[in-house]
């Protein structure tokens, strides 16, 4: 039982912290796809701007 507390203490802080980020970081991948997208609405031009670039 000793070893499993050990293990949980030693590997359940860095789970935690990565679960921590990931979390704060998908909120602020959705905020930037909405940004994105509202970016294409406005302005469609920035689309066919990009493909006539390649």
């Amino acid at each position: 039982m000793e070893q499993w507390w050990s293990w949980i203490s030693d590997v359940g802080f860095p789970v935690a912290v990565t679960f921590y980020l990931l979390t704060r970081m998908e909120n602020k991948l959705d905020t930037l796809i909405a940004t994105v997208q509202q970016l294409v609405y406005q302005d469609p031009s920035v689309i066919s701007r990009r493909k006539q670039a390649n």
